[in-house]
């Protein structure tokens, strides 16, 4: 498609027509990214954060639109709209990874791991402590295969472990990730602060990173 860009900076296609473009929200990175056997919609949403700059509303309604259902995605507010291309992230994700899990905790005290236990990265967290959350991430996603097997889907999204018996605030919290069937657990110490831009970045970070990420450490 043709385009000319104006003095603000909007690009303007060949029909005259504003360009705009879509990424997730923090909410739409939860949805499109929280299962391990993504359904279309979820796919299709997956495909904003698959580029090394998001995706133009042209171009992933010519390749996605029949599998998404945008008018869902807008009323539950998954994805938002552009007025310009933003780039994902373009560093090492060992080198960007704790900067962006910081923001996700009221502590900024947290903890990725792989679903194997594998403590990826941590932040404001001891390395006694990160690989011991790590370890219970896995046994926690064990568990939660095995009840999706006897039926019950509960387990497979989010969990928290409080010390206050008013259960208040959380003292930590689960938050499943599947990217290209791999799963990866954010372990968050306190308050979870999830409706922040952290949590796209990362992810972004993750779906760019594709098969290179196991490298990068």
């Amino acid at each position: 498609m043709n385009t000319s860009t104006t003095r603000s900076g909007q690009r303007q296609g060949s029909s005259g027509l504003f360009e705009t473009w879509y990424t997730l929200t923090p909410q739409g990175v939860l949805y499109a990214f929280g299962s391990p056997e993504p359904d279309a919609q979820q796919k299709a949403l997956q495909a904003l954060l698959r580029n090394e700059q998001a995706v133009s509303k042209s171009e992933w309604g010519r390749s996605n639109l029949e599998n998404a259902n945008l008018q869902q995605a807008q009323e539950r507010q998954w994805v938002q709209l552009m007025s310009s291309a933003v780039s994902g992230p373009d560093t090492r994700l060992s080198d960007f990874i704790r900067h962006v899990i910081a923001p996700l905790s009221g502590q900024r005290q947290a903890v990725l791991a792989s679903d194997s236990g594998f403590c990826l990265d941590r932040v404001g967290v001891e390395q006694d402590e990160a690989e011991a959350v790590s370890a219970a991430a896995a046994d926690f996603s064990e568990y939660a295969k095995r009840q999706s097997r006897r039926g019950w889907q509960g387990a497979n999204r989010y969990v928290s472990f409080y010390d206050d018996p008013h259960l208040l605030l959380p003292s930590w919290s689960f938050v499943p990730i599947w990217v290209d069937g791999a799963g990866y657990w954010l372990a968050i110490a306190g308050e979870p602060l999830l409706n922040s831009l952290a949590l796209v970045e990362l992810v972004w970070g993750i779906c760019l990173a594709g098969n290179r990420f196991a490298a990068d450490f």
